[in-house]
């Protein structure tokens, strides 16, 4: 690399920078040991808000490096530094469980960081193969931070179903790539883009190979976003992962996986949406379905926030499914609540210490009104707002979303969206009566402070407080879904 070179890379700085500072890290937690692994945290943390600041200073306009494989946009810019803020919220979280639970050992603020990387490649992917680095780059990590914890059977059966499944899933995304590009002739987004606009303006069918590679690429996509019926390994990967670990599965890789999906989908096939909307639909329907229906007879808490997010997933889709540009906005404004939703939930759940020892029951939380009146409130409006109770932010996410379907004519996919959020409720309202109404039993260990408290009231005033203020992250969300429709 020549210094003439450096000013054609600038779209990749904030990925190039945190790399560095990966590797850095690294070797200074080599040196000093899993003593310093606090420090390493907080300045995996302090990397993480430099690599956002870079990321804000990117140009508005589209912009290309590596030879037309990675793209900077507004949307790339949004969902990056929506990934972002969850993974140092993630490694926030951690500090106490991994002092705690003795996983003290520096390489997991690396691991993220480098998953980070990983996400941050799939949001800008322009072309199959850099989307395909990008995914195994993010996996890798995750397959690891499954199973961080050594020397708990639950984690190590975790990271080996996550790793079997994850291979299954790189296959059919690597064969569905195959496909396309023997088909289109092309792996660029924008040379398939061009290629499927030549094979319309003459008149030409559209193959049937390219169709079956765009299912084989959205099965892989999907089960990255766990969406039905590629969900298999959500339930079992977060029951038995360490908790933090499953707080960071739940939102950053599930904001990079929709915005991948959301560019793969419109980006390269946005000439033949009608041929692969009833894809998007069919998961779409099918994971607000399941997400309902099967949370309802969980009593382990992790499982349930693991069939919650399948169901998100299937809201989030219904903005996909829409192909507009007003439902890629929905979709982003809803990534957006839910990750602050789920950030204070964990928060919430990593609270739930009896005797030192961590605790998953559902019934667990019976009598936390009494005990953690503080911690039992904000609980109660993060499951009031994922059910989406007005006027709580859960609310507005699912609202311009389905006004998205609305617009798009799909009228039957809003009503079992509708309806499912009516069934979702009864789960989410089971944890509000269980805390207030249920009596108490083993009351949860030591009050709510430090950095859990901190995190627990940042997202709980985000999410109380959005419909006061919602018009820079409405604007922001408006401008980055102009960049997929230009």
């Amino acid at each position: 690399m020549t210094a003439s070179s450096l000013p054609s890379l600038a779209p990749a700085y904030p990925e190039i920078w945190l790399a560095v500072a990966a590797m850095a890290l690294l070797m200074f937690g080599v040196f000093r040991g899993d003593g310093a692994t606090r420090t390493v945290a907080w300045l995996a943390v302090l990397v993480l808000a430099v690599t956002a600041v870079l990321t804000a200073c990117l140009p508005t306009a589209q912009t290309t490096t590596f030879g037309g494989l990675f793209v900077v946009d507004g949307f790339a810019r949004f969902a990056k530094i929506l990934i972002l803020l969850g993974s140092a919220f993630a490694i926030i979280l951690s500090l106490g469980f991994i002092r705690y639970e003795r996983m003290e050992r520096f390489e997991y603020p690396v691991l993220i960081l480098l998953a980070t990387i990983g996400m941050l490649m799939m949001v800008s992917a322009n072309d199959l193969i850099s989307l395909y680095l990008g995914i195994e780059l993010q996996s890798l990590a995750l397959y690891v931070m499954a199973a961080f914890k050594r020397d708990s059977n639950r984690a190590t059966e975790a990271g080996l179903k996550y790793f079997v499944l994850g291979a299954l899933s790189s296959g059919m995304l690597l064969y569905g790539s195959s496909m396309i590009y023997g088909f289109a002739g092309a792996t660029s987004f924008p040379l398939i883009a061009q290629s499927l606009k030549a094979i319309l303006s003459g008149g030409e069918p559209v193959s049937i190979g390219l169709i079956v590679g765009i299912v084989f690429l959205s099965a892989g996509l999907a089960f990255k976003a766990s969406a039905v019926p590629f969900h298999m390994w959500t339930p079992d990967v977060y029951e038995g992962a360490p908790t933090p670990v499953t707080a960071f599965f739940a939102v950053a890789p599930k904001v990079a996986a929709i915005a991948l999906f959301v560019r793969a989908m419109v980006s390269p096939f946005g000439e033949i949406a009608g041929e692969w909307q009833q894809i998007i639909i069919v998961i779409s329907a099918l994971s607000m379905i399941l997400g309902a229906f099967a949370a309802i007879a969980q009593s382990n808490i992790k499982r349930l926030m693991a069939y919650s997010s399948i169901g998100h997933v299937g809201y989030a889709l219904v903005g996909l499914a829409a192909g507009t540009e007003e439902g890629v906005r929905g979709i982003l404004i809803y990534l957006a609540i839910y990750l602050a939703m789920n950030v204070g939930t964990f928060a919430c759940i990593l609270c739930m210490r009896q005797k030192d020892q961590m605790v998953e029951g559902v019934q667990d939380l019976a009598g936390l009104s009494k005990s953690h009146p503080g911690m039992a409130l904000l609980l109660a409006a993060f499951m009031f707002s994922l059910a989406g109770v007005p006027p709580l932010a859960g609310f507005f996410g699912k609202f311009y979303i389905f006004m998205a379907a609305i617009n798009a004519h799909l009228y039957t996919l809003a009503v079992i969206g509708v309806v499912s959020s009516v069934v979702g409720a009864y789960y989410y309202l089971r944890i509000v009566k269980i805390m207030y109404f249920d009596e108490p039993g083993e009351p949860l260990a030591k009050p709510v402070r430090g950095e859990l408290g901190a995190v627990m009231t940042v997202t709980g005033l985000f999410t109380i407080l959005f419909f006061v203020f919602p018009g820079p992250l409405l604007a922001a969300a408006s401008t980055a879904a102009k960049a997929l429709f230009p």
